[in-house]
């Protein structure tokens, strides 16, 4: 796989409002990832697995959808590359949703209480707040994003002269009167901020002159570790210029995240709270004892392919967490092309 080139704006938008209507679905639900032209073999899958009956009509829906799409997909980019589905049952009717997009996500197929969008979260950071802060030494804007949407916005200003007029005070006491009100300024700004980021992934600032760096300065370790300079951007830019730059420093995060869980594991291998094959980790998931499963976003190109699926419903249905690795130099590094890995809570015999 290919090193994710970024989604559109458009489709990233197009994805949002569909996960958006999926997060409604308060019932237990099958979902089913595949990729494009695989529908045929998605359908011999689902009738292979036996589930119990509520699940079983659910899957014969799925079946008929995927009948229909192969033809026609429904899809939120110019190319598709995998088609969604989601199927649950509600006042005793079987609905379903999909919808196609041009990302290379990996092969799903489980049931779980909701509907698992964990793959759609990662190239899109739906899960998290960002911040946005646009500000020059007079005025400043705050919006906190949740996915495409701007949940929460404060617009902070202060009157400040930009020339020393004659007369009056100095040039000099000017000059530090004005900076002393403008420090006191980002302090207020930093205070909102404070207040907006609860659990924000990323606070992204922007705005013209040096505004940014010396609010940055003003900012507490905490806030500005995870503050990013966005270039380009002020007052004027247009939302969807906005939404490239987030998806942009999106795409960034997510990268540095994988590697994070990358270096973990290759930390904690030396405390034996690591396993690498399939049928130890398959065992262990069972147990409850894996913390995080790491898989290959191509698995379902290798023999292991059904059991690895097991796993992953196994896992969704625990409190194990799940990342999905697409850099083809970790999971060459790793050797994640026919197995999964496992970070553990606990060792295991």
């Amino acid at each position: 796989m290919k090193n994710n080139p970024e989604i559109s704006s458009a489709e990233w938008l197009a994805l949002n409002q569909f996960l958006y209507e999926v997060k409604q679905i308060d019932a237990a639900c099958v979902s089913v990832y595949y990729p494009y032209g695989k529908g045929q073999q998605t359908i011999s899958l689902l009738q292979d697995t036996k589930r119990k009956e509520p699940f079983e009509k659910i899957e014969s829906e799925i079946e008929k959808r995927i009948t229909k799409l192969k033809e026609n997909p429904s899809s939120a980019g110019k190319f598709t590359k995998t088609i969604c589905i989601f199927g649950w049952i509600k006042n005793g009717k079987v609905h379903t949703k999909e919808i196609g997009t041009s990302k290379k996500l990996p092969y799903v197929y489980m049931v779980s209480k909701k509907p698992y969008i964990k793959p759609f979260r990662d190239i899109l950071k739906t899960n998290y707040d960002v911040l946005l802060v646009t500000l020059d030494q007079k005025s400043a804007r705050i919006q906190k994003f949740h996915g495409s949407k701007i949940i929460q916005e404060a617009r902070l200003r202060i009157d400040l002269r930009g020339r020393h007029r004659k007369g009056g005070q100095s040039q000099g006491r000017f000059l530090r009167a004005r900076q002393t009100k403008i420090h006191v300024f980002f302090k207020k700004v930093a205070n909102k901020v404070r207040n907006l980021d609860s659990n924000s992934e990323l606070i992204l600032l922007g705005g013209v002159g040096p505004a940014k760096t010396e609010f940055y300065d003003v900012l507490d370790s905490e806030l500005a570790k995870k503050c990013r300079f966005v270039q380009n951007l002020n007052f004027s830019t247009g939302i969807n210029d906005v939404y490239k730059k987030i998806i942009h420093h999106l795409y960034i995060h997510r990268r540095k995240h994988v590697t994070g869980i990358i270096a973990q594991y290759e930390e904690l291998v030396k405390n034996g709270l690591t396993a690498k094959r399939n049928d130890v980790i398959y065992k262990a998931l069972e147990s409850g004892a894996v913390d995080t499963l790491i898989v290959s976003a191509d698995y379902h190109i290798n023999s292991q392919f059904t059991k690895i699926m097991k796993m992953l419903e196994i896992a969704k249905n625990t409190s194990c967490k799940i990342e999905f690795a697409a850099s083809p130099k970790i999971i060459e590094k790793l050797k994640i092309h026919d197995s999964v890995l496992a970070i553990l809570r606990y060792r295991i015999k």
